[in-house]
């Protein structure tokens, strides 16, 4: 234990004898004199900096892109006019995308004119009024050879368009 407060000083004292400027740098400072006397080469030229017209910003009065587009009282009467009933019960093949769908065939009889389709699991038989696919597809008219339907969607400014809709017959090969 007495040893330990003297060691600690011998180590501080070797440490500054590392430290000690001696002849050693005698080649890199003859190297820093040689470099001080050359006389230092061109230097580029700075590249002149051309001057551009003033352009002047016109679009302040228009709408800011990052803002949503003011409805018109048009699209506001539009809105209430077409929309999905939230409230209708909704039909087993409104869980299926269309393009899953493919219409074979039609039935008719006293009740009316059938339309038969495949997917969803099986074949399934509609009449005019059914309502199929994600997109509010109502069945307005059957014929032999396509289905009409009409699709409800959103236009994207918070009214409702309708978009009408055909299946084809599948042709057998």
């Amino acid at each position: 234990m007495r040893r330990l407060p003297w060691v600690l000083p011998g180590c501080f004292c070797l440490g500054l004898w590392g430290c000690d400027g001696g002849e050693g740098f005698a080649d890199l400072d003859g190297f820093m004199n040689e470099m001080r006397l050359q006389s230092p080469g061109p230097t580029e030229s700075i590249a002149v900096q051309r001057s551009h017209p003033a352009l002047t910003y016109n679009a302040s009065a228009l709408r800011s892109p990052f803002q949503p587009p003011q409805r018109s009282h048009l699209m506001t009467r539009r809105q209430g006019a077409l929309r999905p009933d939230p409230d209708r019960i909704r039909q087993y093949l409104e869980g299926f995308d269309i393009e899953q769908l493919q219409m074979v065939g039609t039935l008719s009889s006293a009740a009316g004119r059938f339309a038969l389709l495949r997917g969803a699991g099986g074949v399934h038989r509609l009449k005019v009024g059914d309502y199929l696919g994600r997109n509010e597809g109502r069945v307005v008219a059957i014929s032999e050879s396509r289905v009409d339907l009409v699709e409800v969607l959103p236009d994207g400014a918070g009214a409702w368009v309708e978009r009408p809709r055909t299946l084809p017959l599948k042709k057998h090969s």
